[in-house]
């Protein structure tokens, strides 16, 4: 096992002040005013059943106020808590109120798209850039709910639709698990560019990539030439209500890759899950077990998953572009018999 030092970690993540102590805000998908203020238009969704902000960045602190899954939260600073030996130790700054902790608070923002109704026959991958969009079964807001969509959850586009009474367009999206199709608004979904799809690192002999994760320190780490070029926080399996769930050690490959999943087990009232749009799905074993995006939690660095290796969504992309087998923009995935190579220590 390679170790890094704090000043490695720091320069391979390309973590500036800001985002230092709030790991998820990277130049990505959202705006352009990312590159000037991270702080500028940024919320928190509740991902948890409740929450309190405290009086100070500490749970020893005061409460002041509750809050429940999906409410929206304003983020205009953040820090670290008073217990700087914790393994996740970013705090939010809510406006005028007080400090929440960060694990469950997935940063969000609201960005609304230009909807295009030019939906090519094989369809188009699109990411949800708002903090939650309600699916429908008929492009109409009357109509069933049947899932909600969260942000940065990634989706596959087949039509656009305009409901005649209100000249809304709704995108059709296919279910790749129930084998069905929803609607959702179009100004809610950002359909992705040929260009953020291509894949990096190419001019680099994939006998020279690999990717280590280190179990004992939660951390991913990818390899070119045996050196070091980017690292990121993750959270494995754990022991749930349920039973154990380990991420198994030992040297595997990326060979399924897909870019959107919808990915059910168990029963929901007892740590099962049911989640749509799972991005940038990356399997390692024919179990189930793989890399993935993450958008159900904000808690990264400690045992929390079901075995499969949780990343934050803009980790889990990098990930996925610079990995093999390649996923074409006009694919949902790749099925190859072999893939980057992957070593996971305990």
């Amino acid at each position: 096992m390679k170790e890094l030092a704090r000043r490695d970690f720091l320069k391979l993540s390309g973590l500036g002040l800001a985002s230092l102590i709030t790991p998820n805000f990277q130049v990505g998908s959202a705006s352009k005013a990312y590159q000037f203020d991270p702080f500028d238009g940024q919320q928190g969704r509740v991902t948890s059943t409740s929450i309190w902000t405290y009086d100070r960045p500490s749970f020893e602190g005061a409460r002041i106020k509750q809050y429940w899954r999906d409410l929206l939260l304003p983020i205009t600073h953040a820090t670290t808590g008073e217990d700087s030996t914790a393994y996740n130790p970013v705090w939010y700054v809510i406006g005028e109120e007080g400090f929440a902790y960060s694990g469950s608070l997935q940063p969000v923002r609201t960005i609304l798209n230009e909807p295009s109704l030019n939906i090519p026959a094989g369809g188009l991958l699109a990411e949800v850039s708002v903090p939650f969009t309600d699916a429908h079964e008929s492009p109409d807001e009357s109509s069933k709910t049947v899932y909600r969509l969260y942000y940065e959850s990634t989706h596959w586009v087949t039509a656009a639709d305009i409901d005649l009474e209100d000249s809304k367009v709704w995108y059709k999206i296919w279910d790749d698990k129930l084998g069905k199709r929803y609607f959702a608004r179009a100004a809610h979904l950002r359909l992705l560019t040929n260009e953020e799809l291509q894949p990096i690192a190419v001019e680099i002999p994939e006998k020279e990539k690999h990717i280590e994760v280190q179990l004992s320190n939660q951390l991913v780490v990818a390899y070119e030439r045996n050196a070091p070029v980017f690292t990121t926080r993750a959270a494995t399996g754990a022991v749930f209500r349920s039973g154990t769930y380990t991420t198994p050690s030992g040297t595997f490959q990326t060979y399924h890759k897909r870019s959107t999943r919808h990915m059910a087990a168990g029963d929901l009232a007892a740590s099962g899950f049911n989640l749509t749009g799972v991005p940038w799905v990356m399997y390692i074993t024919e179990k189930g077990i793989s890399f993935h995006g993450t958008f159900w939690h904000n808690d990264f660095g400690k045992p929390r998953s079901h075995g499969c290796i949780n990343l934050t969504p803009q980790a889990a992309k990098w990930l996925f572009r610079w990995s093999s087998p390649r996923v074409n923009p006009d694919e949902i995935f790749a099925y190859e018999r072999t893939g980057t190579r992957v070593v996971i220590t305990v």
